[in-house]
């Protein structure tokens, strides 16, 4: 699920569904701005299974993206792995 401009349940209510069944799995995304809201989508995810999805593998990392003049810019990025074992 890549994290955008909705509001913060869309997602929650989208990474609930892909996380029904047993050994299920989905990867939270999101650069810049966005980071926070990826956060928030993975701990509520988290409090409304009550206990059944666990937080997997978080990883970090800044992207280089053309900017608007041409030159290279930094923007940082988030991948959060929730996992129902």
């Amino acid at each position: 699920i890549y994290i955008g401009q909705k509001p913060v349940m869309n997602y929650v209510l989208a990474a609930g569904k892909r996380l029904t069944g047993i050994g299920s799995s989905v990867l939270i995304q999101a650069r810049g701005k966005s980071i926070s809201k990826a956060v928030d989508v993975a701990l509520i995810t988290m409090d409304r299974s009550k206990g059944e999805v666990r937080m997997g593998e978080i990883g970090i990392n800044t992207e280089v993206l053309p900017g608007a003049d041409g030159n290279p810019l930094n923007v940082s990025s988030i991948k959060i792995s929730l996992i129902r074992p």
